[in-house]
């Protein structure tokens, strides 16, 4: 079946806007949102191949060197489905965007 990354996606300022939020309110989406992204995790267990992480700061290597660098990504998972358009029906209403502070999901299709 074919695989695909699947990227979380959150504008730096949407994440700074959110940390500067009172721990409280930080907790009280917390609260709400864990619960469901476990659910959906629960739901989607069987199309799930690597559950993925949550990243950091960026560092880019290139021919000149590393640099701090600054993109949308936040984490990540390698999901299987028979299609891309599958694929992406499966974070349809997902909780990073609908409770979280992100913005979308990039589902990419590995084609090595």
């Amino acid at each position: 079946m074919p695989r695909f990354l699947a990227v979380y996606t959150m504008k730096p300022e949407d994440l700074a806007s959110f940390r500067s939020l009172p721990k409280a309110q930080q907790d009280a989406v917390d609260a709400v949102g864990v619960p469901q992204w476990v659910a959906w995790e629960q739901r989607n267990a069987a199309s799930i191949l690597d559950r993925g992480g949550m990243v950091g700061k960026t560092t880019r290597v290139t021919k000149d060197g590393m640099v701090e660098a600054v993109n949308p990504f936040c984490g990540y998972l390698v999901i299987e489905a028979e299609t891309a358009d599958a694929a992406a029906r499966l974070f349809q209403d997902h909780p990073h965007f609908t409770v979280f502070p992100g913005d979308g999901i990039d589902i990419m299709p590995f084609v090595t």
